[in-house]
C-alpha cells in the first residue's frame, strides 16, 4: 500500500493560504497530533544552520510546529547535535549561541532548545538495530530519550548524499561526534597530488590535523582523518576526493541505518515535514549558501521518511532547473537534478536501502492540501 505524503504549494491570496497557515494544515491533515501522547516530551528535530548559511528553515515556521503539539497535550524542544567538523555549531556553547543569533530563540519558536548529544558530544544512548554495517548506533541522548519527535529538514544537495531530506536529518542530525564519524568512516579523502596547487586551505581547515603540506602538495593521513569531508569543501581546484564508486553506497546505507536507529522505540511516534525551499546544492552545514538549483516549491508531510524523501526528490526532478547555478546538467524537466549537481552519486540509494530495512516504502500517493 502506498504511504501519504501530503503536499502544499506556495500560491497564496488570501491570509487562509499563507505559508503559516499551510503548515498547520499540513500538521492537521498529516495526523500528526495522534502521534503524541498527553505531556510527552516531544522533539522538534531541526539544523540551525552552520554560521554564514541562510538556507535553514525559518524559525518562524517551526513556531507552528511547537504550537501543534501544545495544543496537542505535549510539550516540545527544539534540538539538534553538536558538529563533527570544526564550525560554529561544533560544541554546545556555539551551537546555542548561533542558533539564537539564527532566529531560533524562545521569544521566537516559544520552545526551549537543547542540544542533544550536550556540552562536548559526549552524551549519547546506544541503540540495538542489527543491521548490516552496525549492531548498534549512537543517538543523542535527549533524542533517545524523547517520548515523540517531529522532523523538520531543509531539503536540499549534498557532497557525498547527493541530496538531504528527512532520513539524512534523521541519521546525521540525531548521533553525536562519535556518531556521525562512524558513518562518516566508510568515505576516505585522498589528494590528487596532480592538481594540487599547495594553498593549504585543507590544511587551514582539517580539525584533526590529518591534512599537511609535503613539499608543494597536501596530504592526507588516514590514521588521523575522521573523514568529515571540509578539506572536500574548501579545496579550490577539486584536488580532494573519495572513492565514489565503492565508498558511497557503503556510506549511504551506514547514514540509513542511523536514521533506523535514531527512531527506533518511537514506532507511532515520530511525523515529518520537509521544505522544498531554497533548495541549495549542499547542507546547510556549509557557512555559505549557494543560489538554488530550482525554483521553490512547497511543503511536504508524511508519516513515512523514505515515502516523504522519494516525493520531494520527483518533485525536484520535475522542475526546470536554474541557469546561473552550480548545475553541470540535467537542467531540463524531468531530469536528475541532484546528479546535475553531483555527477557521482547516486542519492536514491538512501531510499532503496530504506524501503529494505523497513523504514517505509518508496511507492507514495501525493495529497495536495
Amino acid at each position: 500500500m502506498a504511504s501519504k505524503v501530503y503536499f502544499a504549494d506556495l500560491r497564496a491570496k488570501n491570509p487562509q493560504e499563507n505559508t503559516i497557515s499551510k503548515i498547520q494544515r499540513l500538521f492537521d491533515e498529516a495526523g500528526f497530533a495522534e502521534l503524541l501522547g498527553e505531556g510527552d516530551l516531544t522533539a522538534i528535530k531541526i539544523h540551525f544552520g552552520e554560521y554564514g548559511n541562510d538556507g535553514y528553515i525559518n524559525p518562524v515556521f517551526v513556531r507552528q510546529v511547537v504550537e501543534k503539539i501544545r495544543e496537542a497535550g505535549a510539550k516540545p524542544f527544539v534540538t539538534d547535535t553538536n558538529t563533527l567538523y570544526s564550525g560554529s555549531r561544533h560544541n554546545a556553547v556555539d551551537h546555542l549561541t548561533t542558533a539564537i543569533e539564527h532566529g531560533f530563540d524562545y521569544s521566537v519558536v516559544r520552545a526551549p532548545l537543547i542540544i542533544s548529544d550536550g556540552l562536548k558530544s559526549q552524551n549519547s544512548a546506544d541503540v540495538e538495530i542489527g543491521k548490516k554495517h552496525f549492531e548498534s548506533v549512537k543517538i543523542g541522548a535527549d533524542i533517545a530519550a524523547a517520548d515523540s519527535m517531529i522532523v523538520m529538514s531543509h531539503f536540499k544537495g549534498h557532497i557525498v548524499a547527493g541530496f538531504g531530506g528527512a532520513i539524512k536529518n534523521l541519521a546525521m542530525g540525531c548521533a553525536p561526534a562519535i556518531g556521525k564519524k562512524e558513518q562518516h568512516f566508510r568515505t576516505s579523502p585522498h589528494v590528487n597530488q596532480d592538481k594540487c596547487i599547495g594553498c593549504e586551505k585543507c590544511v587551514e581547515i582539517c580539525p584533526v590535523g590529518a591534512s599537511s603540506l609535503l613539499g608543494e602538495v597536501s596530504m592526507i593521513d588516514p590514521n588521523i582523518c575522521i573523514s568529515c569531508g571540509q578539506c572536500m569543501e574548501v579545496c579550490p581546484v577539486g584536488a580532494i576526493t573519495i572513492d565514489w564508486e565503492h565508498d558511497i553506497p557503503e556510506f549511504l546505507e551506514s547514514l540509513t541505518e542511523y536514521a533506523y536507529g535514531a527512531v527506533k522505540g518511537k514506532e507511532g511516534k515520530v511525523g515529518y515535514i520537509n521544505f522544498l525551499l531554497k533548495i541549495t546544492p549542499d547542507c546547510d552545514c556549509v557557512p555559505w549558501s549557494d543560489a538554488p538549483i530550482v525554483p521553490d516549491i512547497g511543503i511536504l508531510a508524511s508519516k513515512d521518511p523514505v515515502a516523504l524523501d522519494q516525493a520531494s526528490y520527483d518533485l525536484v526532478n520535475r522542475q526546470k532547473g536554474l541557469v546561473n547555478s552550480s548545475l553541470q546538467c540535467n537542467h531540463e524537466a524531468g531530469a536528475d537534478k541532484f546528479k546535475g549537481a553531483w555527477p557521482m552519486i547516486d542519492g536514491t540509494h538512501q531510499l532503496k536501502y530504506g524501503e529494505e530495512i523497513g523504514m517505509g516504502r518508496r511507492e507514495y500517493k501525493l495529497i495536495e492540501i
